[in-house]
């Protein structure tokens, strides 16, 4: 059976609720019957892949039109140019750039069939309802905000589209508007909870992924009365692919609860997580992807416990060899992270002929870098303790709200000078 499109959800849900509110951007607003008379509007091409950038309502409109044509759509960042392409699968819905944040990002090959997987398994995961209303502040050019396109046109539910994030509009239509579903990488979440904004009585999910969480920050999020479900996924698993729930246990950090429905974890011998199941992609538009029995090796490092819950322990890539000993720059964030004065935090190493890896730390905030030094002295293994500091306005981070590792060792080197 041929699996479903975001064409198809859409005129299923016009057909059932033509009225509803199907997206809202601004003042302008879309029912599902407006947006099936677009899809409707629209023949099937043969023609390549679309490959543009644009605003987040023109590559959510964009989106709903390939659909409708049948055609790949390839959403890009402002910055980046449109590549050529002839050609691609003929089952590929969705072209999805990886972050990059660790590197050359790469384009993700999805069908509607992983899509679709996705979205259902999310809804089901999150009670996403018909008439539900989710905030959708991500970028469209990530897969964690083209996924939620995909997860209300099945539920019939709306999608409340902002032009990125800003966390006073967001609190505005918090307020305002009966949202029950939000997305938001912990760099938001923290902004929202300085700012003193309080979940609204609607609020039913908040959808936390993209970047590592902290103890910290969960425990003053979740005092606060926001409904955390901490994600893991990424362009290869088509978003979410395993979450931790409210009533999942104890949480504790890098702990991303259990895979979605029908899909296996395993821990490989080098520690690296890999994934098999529905929605993982078909493969990458410059070639490799699974191997042959279909498992997707990730670059994390993970465990599983007995209670089939994973956690994250952080990019393999990113391990430091600090005085013989491995250290994850992961494991000193979270230490640091903790003590009083710190807003944001992220730890990088440069070569050194003595140390291996001469740990740095990278810091916003307000605490002098002797309380940070000493902080790290009290509660990490001497091989752990950042042997330089520098403190910033910001930490590089893209628009998912990932640490940009690359920019991370630059600036490390300015703090070694």
């Amino acid at each position: 059976m041929k699996p479903a499109s975001l064409r198809d959800h859409i005129v299923r849900a016009a057909a059932e609720y033509p009225d509803r509110p199907a997206l809202i951007a601004g003042d302008r607003e879309w029912s599902f019957a407006d947006l099936a008379a677009l899809a409707i509007g629209c023949a099937p091409t043969d023609s390549a892949p679309l490959a543009r950038s644009g605003s987040s309502l023109e590559l959510a409109l964009d989106a709903y039109r390939c659909s409708a044509e049948r055609r790949a759509f390839f959403p890009l960042p402002p910055e980046r140019p449109a590549p050529s392409l002839a050609a691609c699968p003929p089952d590929t819905a969705l072209i999805i750039s990886t972050s990059g944040s660790e590197g050359t990002p790469r384009a993700v090959l999805l069908g509607a069939a992983q899509l679709d997987a996705a979205a259902a398994a999310a809804n089901a995961c999150l009670g996403l309802r018909a008439g539900d209303l989710w905030l959708n502040c991500l970028p469209l050019y990530h897969v964690g905000g083209q996924s939620i396109l995909w997860r209300c046109a099945r539920a019939g539910a709306g999608v409340l589209l902002h032009a990125g994030f800003v966390a006073e509009a967001v609190g505005r239509d918090l307020d305002d508007r009966p949202v029950t579903h939000l997305s938001l990488v912990p760099a938001m979440l923290a902004r929202l909870l300085d700012l003193g904004i309080a979940p609204p009585a609607s609020l039913r999910a908040v959808l936390i992924g993209g970047a590592a969480l902290s103890g910290a920050l969960h425990d003053r999020a979740s005092a606060a009365g926001w409904p955390l479900h901490v994600s893991y996924g990424m362009s290869e698993t088509a978003a979410q692919v395993a979450t931790f729930r409210p009533g999942d246990g104890d949480w504790h950090e890098g702990m991303v609860g259990r895979a979605m429905p029908g899909h296996d974890l395993r821990i490989g011998d080098d520690g690296r997580i890999r994934i098999r199941g529905p929605q993982v992609m078909t493969g990458y538009l410059d070639g490799g992807g699974c191997d042959p029995d279909g498992w997707l090796t990730t670059g994390d490092l993970g465990r599983i416990d007995d209670a089939g819950r994973l956690t994250v322990l952080g990019r393999a890539d990113d391990m430091l060899v600090s005085a013989g000993r491995n250290v994850h720059p992961q494991e000193i964030e979270s230490c640091l992270a903790a003590c009083p004065g710190v807003d944001d935090i992220a730890v990088t190493g440069l070569p050194d002929p003595v140390w291996g890896d001469l740990v740095v730390a990278l810091f916003v905030g307000s605490i002098d870098d002797a309380a940070l030094i000493a902080h790290a002295r009290r509660h990490l293994p001497s091989a752990a303790v950042p042997r330089r500091v520098r403190r910033l306005e910001r930490l590089p981070r893209n628009a998912a709200g990932k640490l940009e590792r690359a920019a991370l060792r630059q600036l490390a080197d300015g703090a070694a000078a």
